[in-house]
């Protein structure tokens, strides 16, 4: 008998562990590793990725607190959903979401993006690179929109950015609960 999601969440330490946010994420088609200490939230697409945009968060200096791999064929919907879950993790400061178009159409997650900050689902500071695929019309929709978005053309950039944005940043308390 397989397991289900819903019995890993039964199971998970109470509803803002780490263990609760990775079956929420698993739950919703997304990969989601928590960090001790961190207070980096990073969202991006591909391990690799994951791992290059850590290592240079940790060389500015900085402390992830996750990485949520989105996948190569994420949705508008699961992107507003990783906020969601970001949104839970009482420890970060800052999000950088550091996004490779080659599979990925840079223009939904700058949708998804920007759809959970005009819903209220964030109220800090988040640091965005898209690159490859739809990347310039994704940063003219981010650049127009009105909203308090960082955008960085390279990935230092982005994460030195962040670092720093996330010293600086205090988390306040959010209301979002589920993304189920």
């Amino acid at each position: 008998m397989a397991l289900e999601v819903e019995d890993i969440e039964v199971a998970a330490s109470g509803p803002n562990s780490v263990t609760a946010l990775e079956a929420d994420a698993a739950h919703n088609g997304l990969n989601y590793i928590g960090l001790n200490d961190g207070n980096i939230g990073c969202i991006v697409n591909g391990a690799g990725l994951a791992m290059a945009t850590m290592d240079l968060i940790h060389y500015h200096h900085g402390k992830p607190a996750n990485f949520l791999d989105l996948g190569g064929s994420v949705t508008r919907s699961q992107v507003e959903k990783a906020f969601c879950l970001l949104a839970r993790h009482s420890s970060i400061n800052c999000i950088l979401v550091n996004i490779f178009g080659g599979i990925v159409n840079c223009k939904i997650i700058a949708e998804g993006l920007l759809s959970a900050l005009k819903n209220n689902i964030i109220n800090i500071p988040v640091v965005v690179r898209l690159e490859g695929n739809s990347a310039v019309e994704a940063q003219s929709l981010i650049s127009n929109c009105g909203l308090d978005l960082i955008a960085a053309t390279s990935l230092e950039e982005a994460a030195s950015i962040a670092v720093s944005k996330a010293a600086c940043a205090h988390h306040s308390v959010w209301s979002y609960d589920s993304v189920a």
